[in-house]
Order: structure tokens, then C-alpha cells, then sequence
């Protein structure tokens, strides 16, 4: 396994993660009971293939529902000195975030974490409710001096500018964050977290990141020699300020075809066979759509707070751009059909309905003026039941 520094923690970390999300017997602690033999053992076989494979970071957090209770089965028996353990925590008031944590640590059967993120910075309102007296960053970091947690990060969803700002705020030492090839808005959020020497940690990469797990065979082709996960994997590691990526294993064959990456890195025309790959993606998507694959997505359309209604055109654009690009439509229904049902973690709503009026105003003073046939087109292609973020279910 290749490590990487993960900022000023100091840790090298490996630069695949083994994250807690998928792994689980359900997304309810309630059902904690309920834990099968055949669950637990999928879980613990996971474990043990990660950490076969030198992926020793573990990372969790207190809504992956039985994730924590699991782990604290296997964890526990396994040499601690080896391993990089994380969970992560919603913002709330000071003596709420107590008290999920001591749960979390309960479950965990672990007196100390290594890593412990505030979990979901993801709007103005959950920062404010962070940095507040008597919020969560008042006791995350008392719980950091009483030892029980070594580094402070967090995790978001949010829009660039936001992360940027937490970043410079200097409070965190490590971030974990969306970057990849299929979406780059937040590289200037990576470029300010190195600059305050934090570690910087991929938000899932495989499936948010374009479904790589399930390409389509334009894709494929596209990506070919590479899997289109295997090239994603690279394309991200190729940058040296990304640290690590999530994977989010299911069963310990899905860590397969990520650690093909690894004998890779070793290899001298890995890198331009990467950019190659990237070339092509780009030309091809700048074919299909008649203007270049954006640098980020986040520029030209207002936000979705803007829009009336509340509409979210950044990322409906997106989404429509890249299936016409590269086929993606179930890429396309995962994410479009969230909107209006992920709350803060997946902010605004679908083009079911909106006003034609302002939306082709918008879109004349964007530079869009096919804005409302394409937001038609997104919901034809995409339009299906509507869904609930994992957490919810």
C-alpha cells in the first residue's frame, strides 16, 4: 500500500480508506439487535481484507446506523497501534455532541479515536450552529485535550466558497470533501487546505463520483485501458494534495478493482496514460455539449437559494451535460431524483415544475438561453421516483 503524509496530523495515510457506510446490517440503530451471524461476518471480512491490503484507515461515523456497533465487535481484537481509526459526528449543541460521541465510543468499545470529524458542514446555518458558544466545536475540542480523539476535521457537502472559508478558519486539521474527475468544482478548496497543511480526504468517489462501479460501456470505452473506477481512483491520486480516497465496501470483493491502482502508481507512464484518458473525456465531452467540461460546475447558474422556487440548476445542468456526454442516465437518476428529498446533505428540487418565465430569464443573463429545454430534457431522462438519501431509509 502506498501512504501519503495526511497533512499536519503527521499519519501516513494509506491512500485508499476503508469507509463504514455500506458495509452495515441496516441504517437503524434500532435494529442493532438484529445483527445476523452472516451480516457480522461480512462486516468483519471487509475489516480484514482492508487491512490485508495495508488499507489500516477505518472510518465510520454515528449515522451509519449499526456501523459503529459492528466494528466494535471486530476492532477491539485487532492490534490498535496498526490501525487509523475515524467516526464522525453531526453539528449540535455542545453537550448533544457529548453525548453522541460517548455513544460512539460506547459502540466502538474505544476509549480514543484518532480522527473525529464534525460530520455534515453542510450550509451557513449548520457552521454558525458549529462555532458557536457552547456548539460543537467547543466540544469537539475538549474532547481532543482530554485525549480521547487526536485530530479535528470536517466533512461537507457544502458550496466551494463555504469550504474554503471553514478551511481558512484554520480549526480543522483535516477535511473530508467531494473532488473528482467527474465534478472539480472544490479544487480551490483542496489548494486551501493544503495551504494550511490539512489532510484532505475524497468523499466517495466511486458512486457519487459517477457511479464508476456500474459505467456505461460509452465510458468504459472512453476510460479504456483503464476501468473507468480505476482511472477516476488515478485521476484524483495523480494530484499530490489528495491524500486519500473512501471506499465504501459493501463486501470485500469491492475493494478489488481499487487496489489495482496500487502497482500503477509505481509506474512511470501511469500518469500520462491518465492525463490521455482525461484528454479524451474532455473532448468527447465538449463534442456532445459544444462547450468545454467546466472547472467547476458552481459558476454562470445562480445557486439554488436564488432560484425561484429553488430550483437546483447547477447541478441539474451538470447532470444532463455529463449523460449527454458519456450516457450516464442512471448517474443521473441517482442524484436528480434526491433533489427535494436530501434536505441540507442534498439542497434544492427538481425540475418537475417551474417557471418558464424566470428560468429563461435567468438563463439568457447566464449565457444559457436553452435553459428551459434543458431543464425539460433533464426531467424526461431522469425524471422517476423520487429518493431518499441512504441515512433516511
Amino acid at each position: 500500500m502506498i501512504t501519503r503524509r495526511f497533512g499536519r496530523t503527521g499519519l501516513e495515510m494509506p491512500v485508499l480508506s476503508c469507509g463504514g457506510m455500506r458495509y452495515q446490517h441496516s441504517w437503524n440503530d434500532k435494529d442493532a439487535g438484529g445483527i445476523t451471524p452472516e451480516g457480522q461476518a461480512n462486516l468483519e471480512e471487509c475489516i480484514r481484507k482492508a487491512l490485508a491490503s495495508g488499507i489500516n484507515h477505518i472510518e465510520t461515523a454515528r449515522g451509519y446506523g449499526t456501523s459503529e456497533v459492528q466494528l466494535g465487535k471486530i476492532l477491539p481484537l485487532l492490534p490498535r497501534g496498526e490501525m487509523i481509526i475515524q467516526t464522525k459526528v453531526a453539528p449540535s449543541s455542545a453537550a448533544d455532541f457529548r453525548a453522541t460521541f460517548d455513544q460512539s465510543m460506547h459502540n466502538l468499545q474505544m476509549g480514543h479515536v484518532d480522527l473525529l470529524s464534525i460530520h455534515g458542514i453542510n450550509n451557513r446555518e449548520c457552521w454558525e450552529e458549529t462555532i458557536r458558544p457552547g456548539g460543537a466545536l467547543e466540544a469537539a475540542r475538549q474532547i481532543i485535550h482530554e485525549g480521547r480523539a487526536t485530530f479535528l476535521g470536517f466533512s461537507t457537502h457544502a458550496p466551494c466558497d463555504l469550504i474554503e472559508e471553514i478551511v481558512e478558519s484554520d480549526a480543522f486539521d483535516y477535511v473530508n470533501l467531494h473532488w473528482y474527475f467527474m465534478n472539480r468544482t472544490n479544487w480551490s478548496a483542496v489548494e486551501a487546505a493544503t495551504r494550511h497543511d490539512m489532510g484532505v480526504f475524497i468523499i466517495s468517489p466511486t458512486e457519487k463520483g459517477g457511479c464508476m462501479h456500474q459505467p456505461t460501456e460509452k465510458l468504459s470505452a472512453l476510460c479504456s485501458p483503464y476501468s473507468p473506477m480505476v482511472f477516476n481512483d488515478l485521476y484524483c491520486l495523480m494530484h499530490p494534495e489528495v491524500h486519500t480516497l473512501s471506499i465504501g465496501a459493501a463486501r470485500p470483493s469491492d475493494f478489488d478493482e481499487h487496489l489495482k491502482i496500487v502497482p500503477l502508481m509505481e509506474h512511470k507512464d501511469t500518469w500520462d496514460r491518465v492525463r490521455e484518458t482525461a484528454k479524451r473525456l474532455e473532448e468527447e465531452f465538449l463534442r456532445a455539449n459544444a462547450s468545454p467540461m467546466p472547472a467547476r460546475w458552481d459558476r454562470d447558474l445562480p445557486p439554488f437559494g436564488e432560484v425561484p422556487g429553488g430550483i437546483n440548476l447547477q447541478e441539474i445542468v451538470r447532470l444532463r451535460a455529463l449523460d449527454r456526454a458519456f450516457d450516464m442516465q442512471a448517474y443521473g437518476k441517482l442524484r436528480y431524483n434526491l433533489l427535494g428529498n436530501g434536505g441540507h446533505w442534498f439542497p434544492g428540487i427538481n425540475a418537475a415544475e417551474f417557471d418558464e418565465a424566470a428560468i429563461g430569464e435567468i438563463g439568457r443573463k447566464a449565457g444559457y438561453p436553452s435553459l428551459v429545454n434543458f431543464l425539460h430534457e433533464a426531467h424526461d431522462r431522469f425524471g422517476d421516483t423520487p429518493r431518499k438519501r441512504l441515512q433516511q431509509n
